[in-house]
């Protein structure tokens, strides 16, 4: 099974609390939502190998570390996990950015899968899938096939808030990827929301209805 981690930090709770207001507008909420990804995107990449590099400092030569192995890739959910894409990049700045696109078909409630748009080399990158919400799940679910359907093999789900059906539905789905949570919320309601959540990401975050 993969890991599973709730960041807890006070600066990552503190900035999901004021997402969580209701009356946060959509510059703040947007701005905010890009600062916990950031915040996110240091614990998450806490395991990237290092390898040994010759540098010299005004002191002389020196062996010291750096970034070694794994590129990187972002791969946010459509469309809202566009809103944790730029936050990502703050701190990874040589990442590449795939794209999966979803919408949940009104009929049977499932996502269907509309627009993949990977790097070439997808399967020598460790992939950040993101999204704000992970809630029944479905949708992470059926993104993670498709990008394991193009090769990719190194994914970790990066979400803020998640619902324990959510969790328990993508650990089930796919036992090998790690998954980072901002927060574990109590439950989904009848209408498959997160409580307390903070309603509709993709919403909120392009001021949309």
């Amino acid at each position: 099974m993969g890991k599973f981690e709730v960041m807890d930090h006070p600066l990552i709770q503190h900035k999901l609390t004021m997402i969580r207001d209701k009356n946060c507008g959509t510059k703040v909420f947007r701005e905010v939502v890009n600062e916990i990804a950031t915040l996110m995107a240091y614990d998450v990449s806490r395991d990237m190998p290092l390898e040994d590099v010759e540098i010299e400092t005004p002191m002389g030569k020196t062996i010291q570390k750096q970034i070694s192995g794994k590129k990187v890739a972002i791969v946010p959910i459509l469309r809202a996990g566009l809103g944790m894409v730029d936050g990502m990049l703050e701190l990874i700045p040589a990442a590449k950015v795939g794209h999966v696109g979803l919408y949940r078909d009104h009929d049977t409630l499932e996502p269907v899968e509309y627009f993949v748009k990977m790097p070439a080399d997808i399967n020598e990158r460790q992939l950040l899938v993101v999204d704000p919400m992970l809630a029944t799940g479905g949708s992470a679910i059926m993104a993670i096939d498709a990008i394991k359907k193009r090769g990719a093999k190194n994914i970790k789900f990066v979400c803020l808030v998640a619902a324990p059906e959510g969790v328990k539905a993508l650990q089930e789905a796919h036992p090998d990827v790690d998954i980072y949570v901002a927060s574990l919320d109590e439950k989904l309601n009848e209408e498959g929301y997160i409580v307390p959540g903070l309603g509709d990401a993709g919403d909120r975050l392009f001021g949309t209805k």
